[in-house]
């Protein structure tokens, strides 16, 4: 992620992640570059990046880790996420539960 980074065309604050509705299975991550941090974006800061969290996805990302994969057919940033119930086949969507509703 620090190498994509270093390389955008501008200097940004970092990369916003946050979940929106869509998909087969409900839910699909997204990722932006953030130019600005948001009054209330959670920042976490990993290996000289940094992650601004959306604050509406706080409680779907909690626990999770980004990683890149690299395959002979592909190259993926893979969520690892333990709030995930469920993904759908083609897997580009995902069904989460909020941290708070896991626990009950």
């Amino acid at each position: 992620m620090k190498e994509i980074m270093d390389k955008a065309d501008q200097p940004y604050a970092g990369l916003r992640v946050g979940v929106k509705n869509g998909g087969c299975a409900g839910q699909e991550y997204v990722f932006e570059y953030a130019k600005e941090k948001g009054p209330i974006d959670e920042v976490v800061e990993d290996k000289g990046v940094t992650i601004l969290i959306e604050p509406k996805a706080v409680l779907f990302l909690v626990g999770t880790e980004i990683d890149y994969e690299v395959t002979k057919l592909s190259s993926k940033f893979v969520f690892h996420n333990p709030n995930e119930t469920d993904a759908c086949g083609c897997g580009e969507s995902v069904t989460i539960q909020p941290a708070a509703e896991a626990l009950d």
